[in-house]
């Protein structure tokens, strides 16, 4: 059974400054996921980016709403990625916090 979850991240640059780190930055998350991510894919439409992987044979997707003061991330965990929602949602918040943390 798929679980859904949604981690927002508030941010000070306003919506395009995030946007930009989040195109640079994304490659770097996912790289940093020690290959457990692969077959990318993502696509901008507007300010918002869809995307999905496979992890552990188990496809993920999910989309991020870049807003001015916040980024919404609904992603869907299948199966066993489901199981272990909570650590998922630790990581992905603490570097998506590093990222858009102002500097």
């Amino acid at each position: 059974m798929s679980k859904p979850i949604t981690i927002t991240i508030p941010h000070q640059l306003g919506a395009a400054e995030a946007r930009r780190r989040i195109e640079e930055g994304f490659g770097q998350l996912i790289g940093q996921a020690g290959g457990a991510l692969r077959d990318v894919r993502k696509t901008w439409d507007g300010d918002t980016l869809n995307f999905s992987a496979l992890a552990m044979g188990q496809t993920i997707s999910g989309a991020l709403f870049v807003m001015e003061q916040s980024v919404r991330m609904d992603i869907v965990l299948p199966g066993l990625l489901g199981m272990i929602a909570s650590k998922i949602t630790g990581q992905v918040k603490k570097q998506g916090t590093l990222l858009l943390e102002k500097k």
